[in-house]
C-alpha cells in the first residue's frame, strides 16, 4: 500500500470517530467566545413584581413571605429567605430568587434553568473530569493528526503544490497576524 492511501484511510477513519466531538467543540467553541453577551450555560428570566401585602420587617414572616409569592405563583417553590439590609427581603425559590423592596413593594422574580443542548456540549468543553479530560487530549491530537492529513489528501496543482499551498499559507498568516497586533 502507498502512504496516500493510508493517509485517506487514517483521515477518513479519524473524522467518522471524532465526527461528534468536532460538532461538540465547535458549537460550544461558538458559545464559550461569547460570554460577554450571553450565559451560554443557563436561561435566565427575570419578572416584575409588585406585591399588594403591607411589609415591615417584624411582620414578614414565613407565612407572610409565602403570602407574597402566592401572589406571584411561586407560593410552591419556597425555600427561605433573609433580610440583606434594612429595606430588602431575599426569598429563595426553586429556580431562583425573589428581591422585593420594602418600602415600595416592588421586585424582581430571577429564575435560572439550564439550557437544553448547549449546556451539556459546554460542560464536556470544560473538561469536567479526568478520564474525560484524557479523551479531550486524545481526540486534540486526533485533531492534529486531521489537519496534516487533510492538507495532503489531494495532489497536484489543487493540492499542496499549487492552490492548497496557497490557502495553506493564508490560514498560518491570518494567526500571527493577529498575535503580532493584539498580543505582542
Amino acid at each position: 500500500m502507498k502512504w496516500r492511501k493510508w493517509n485517506r484511510i487514517i483521515h477518513r477513519d479519524l473524522g467518522y470517530i471524532f465526527f461528534f466531538m468536532t460538532i461538540i467543540y465547535a458549537i460550544s467553541g461558538i458559545a464559550i467566545n461569547h460570554l460577554n453577551d450571553w450565559n451560554p450555560n443557563y436561561i435566565i428570566t427575570t419578572k416584575e413584581v409588585q406585591t399588594k401585602e403591607n411589609i415591615t420587617k417584624p411582620e414578614l414572616t414565613k407565612t407572610a413571605v409565602k403570602k407574597i409569592l402566592e401572589e406571584n405563583g411561586e407560593v410552591k417553590t419556597y425555600k427561605k429567605h433573609y433580610f440583606p439590609n434594612d429595606y430588602t427581603l431575599k426569598v429563595f425559590i426553586l429556580g431562583g430568587t425573589l428581591t422585593l423592596d420594602m418600602d415600595t413593594g416592588w421586585g424582581i422574580i430571577e429564575k435560572t434553568k439550564k439550557r437544553p443542548v448547549l449546556g451539556p456540549m459546554n460542560y464536556l468543553h470544560y473538561n469536567p473530569v479526568k478520564w474525560w479530560t484524557i479523551f479531550s487530549d486524545i481526540f486534540a491530537g486526533a485533531l492534529v493528526l486531521l489537519a496534516f492529513s487533510g492538507i495532503l489528501i489531494i495532489k497536484g496543482k489543487k493540492g499542496m503544490k499549487g492552490r492548497g499551498a496557497w490557502l495553506t499559507t493564508l490560514g498560518i498568516i491570518i494567526p500571527i497576524i493577529y498575535l503580532i497586533i493584539y498580543y505582542y
